[in-house]
Parts: structure tokens; C-alpha cells; sequence
């Protein structure tokens, strides 16, 4: 750390470091963000989405971030989470797609199922 870092909260720091650090979250198309960083209790909640959501190496990336994080001082609880992506488009109760268009058309099927259903033609 620098003396300008001295200055900065921890939430900037947290998100400094990702930019600086993890270059490969934004590079394959993911987010991050930092949704809480307390430097009373010492949690820092880090939310990864984007490209991350269903990554093969998620679990990797998430260790790592929380291997490096949690050496820092004024940390003491790291938790980094990666939505699922079916949360993000509603899951499988949501009726409709995001567009507004009933999940079925176009023969795409619902989800988890290639079967487009029998009223398919």
C-alpha cells in the first residue's frame, strides 16, 4: 500500500485492488463490486457477476480473491459471490423471458429441456 491508500476507505481500497489485481474477471467478460467493506467489523462482501456467472473457474477465482483479501490487516470475513445465472433471468417460475416473450417460442424450449413441447409445429 502507497500513503495515498492510507486515504482511502477500505470499500475503495477493495475495488482498487480487484481492478488492479484481477484484470481477468473484466478481460472474459465479468463484473465486480464490492457490496460491503466495514472496516468496524472487518467483512467485506465482494459480488461477481457478468461472464462469472456459471464460469468453469469461478471457484478459483473466488479463492483467490478471498486467499489475497483476507491477509490484509483490517479484514477479518471475506465472502465473494457468484449469482447463479438462472437467478438472474428469473429461473425456471419465471413466466416470461426478459424480452417479454413467452419462453417456448421459437421452439427454444424451456428450461432445462431441448423438447420445444408438443403444440411446437
Amino acid at each position: 500500500m502507497t500513503d495515498s491508500d492510507d486515504d482511502a476507505s477500505l470499500h475503495e481500497r477493495v475495488e482498487a485492488w480487484l481492478t488492479r489485481e484481477m484484470p481477468i474477471i473484466q478481460m472474459h467478460g465479468g463484473t465486480s463490486a464490492v457490496r460491503e467493506a466495514n472496516p468496524d467489523t472487518g467483512e467485506v462482501i465482494i459480488e461477481l457477476g457478468g461472464g462469472c456467472s456459471g464460469c468453469s473457474v469461478g471457484d478459483v477465482t473466488t479463492g483467490n480473491i478471498e486467499a489475497e483479501l483476507i491477509q490484509w490487516p483490517e479484514i477479518d470475513e471475506v465472502t465473494v459471490r457468484i449469482p447463479d445465472a438462472r437467478d438472474s433471468l428469473g429461473g425456471p417460475d419465471q413466466p416470461e423471458s426478459i424480452m417479454g416473450v413467452d419462453r417456448t417460442e421459437g421452439g427454444r424450449g424451456d428450461w432445462g429441456s431441448s423438447n420445444p413441447g408438443k403444440d411446437h409445429l
